[in-house]
């Protein structure tokens, strides 16, 4: 029985985490069942999309993704979603070609944002605030 080809890519960004699973077939995109032709808002749908029009049609029309998003905001896990998709067609199609395209268009497709936000400390409403004094 012949093996059919499925990759399993994940993606962060600061909470969120993505894990998108490709299979060969038609060119549907779901983000957490969701078609992505109506994934709500409208900025994190075209933040997703940027690598599929990056990479053109030709690629990813022969494939099938389903990507599963948990943690973070909309617009972290529409970031750290956007980052698997972008892996898994590098992945898939092996091209160094590709590679330079998305790297010149914007490297946090490819290699992820280290940054987080600063845990808060004690004395103080944030990381860094601290209660004010007054001597009256």
């Amino acid at each position: 029985m012949p093996t059919k080809k499925v990759l399993v890519i994940s993606g962060k960004r600061k909470t969120a985490i993505a894990r998108a699973v490709v299979k060969p077939g038609t060119g549907k995109v779901y983000i957490n069942r969701i078609p992505i032709e109506i994934f709500d808002p409208e900025i994190a749908r075209e933040k997703i999309m940027e690598p599929l029009l990056q990479a053109g049609d030709e690629v990813w029309k022969q494939l099938d993704m389903d990507i599963k998003v948990s943690g973070g905001g909309f617009m972290g896990q529409a970031e750290a979603a956007r980052m698997a998709v972008a892996n898994a067609l590098l992945k898939w199609t092996k091209s160094t070609h590709l590679r330079t395209v998305f790297t010149e268009y914007d490297r946090a497709m490819i290699v992820g944002d280290s940054r987080k936000k600063e845990s808060k400390k004690f004395g103080g409403p944030g990381a860094r605030a601290r209660d004010q004094k007054s001597y009256r």
